[in-house]
């Protein structure tokens, strides 16, 4: 999927100072200085860019089935890979006029729009990722909620602390 790391490309990361890093906050868990890129069973599934001079988050993402099947490529919020027409983007932008808004993406799956992934920006390079769900390449559920963040049924993760020295966040 994303064979080049944020690290190399620091105009990614949407900041003015060389190296500033993304601060994504995964249901309760808070992972401070990070590149944006979240790798899920050792792949890069997941890439979170902040742009706040533009209003928006891009959403990079690789969606799977159950049994690992690749049925969407989601790359800079626009749909490069959409099996069978199930997917939408829907991008929020804050209108100019409402001091304190900020953006948000959210990936929808199906006629009913059942949340997949939702993203919104809470402050100049920090993302709150409130809500997933989706399965890694190896077809192990991911779930996500304001609480906690799962992986399978072996890992919950939530309340965690850390610090990532503008590096990838390791989940599962």
């Amino acid at each position: 999927m994303m064979e080049e790391t944020a690290s190399a490309r620091p105009d990614v990361l949407g900041a003015t100072s060389p190296f500033t890093g993304i601060e994504l906050l995964i249901g309760s868990n808070i992972f401070r200085n990070t590149n944006g890129v979240v790798k899920i069973h050792g792949k890069e599934q997941l890439v979170l860019e902040a742009k706040c001079e533009q209003g928006l988050i891009f959403l990079t993402i690789d969606l799977y089935t159950h049994d690992g099947f690749h049925i969407a490529h989601v790359r800079r919020n626009v749909l490069a890979l959409n099996h069978e027409g199930r997917f939408t983007v829907d991008i929020h932008r804050p209108a100019a006029d409402i001091p304190g808004e900020m953006p948000s993406v959210r990936l929808l799956d199906g006629p009913g729009q059942q949340v997949v992934f939702e993203a919104s920006m809470i402050s100049d390079n920090k993302i709150f990722i409130s809500a997933g769900k989706f399965y890694s390449h190896k077809g192990i559920p991911v779930e996500i909620t304001p609480h906690y963040c799962r992986i399978g049924s072996g890992m919950t993760r939530f309340g965690d602390i850390v610090e990532a020295r503008g590096g990838t966040i390791i989940l599962g």
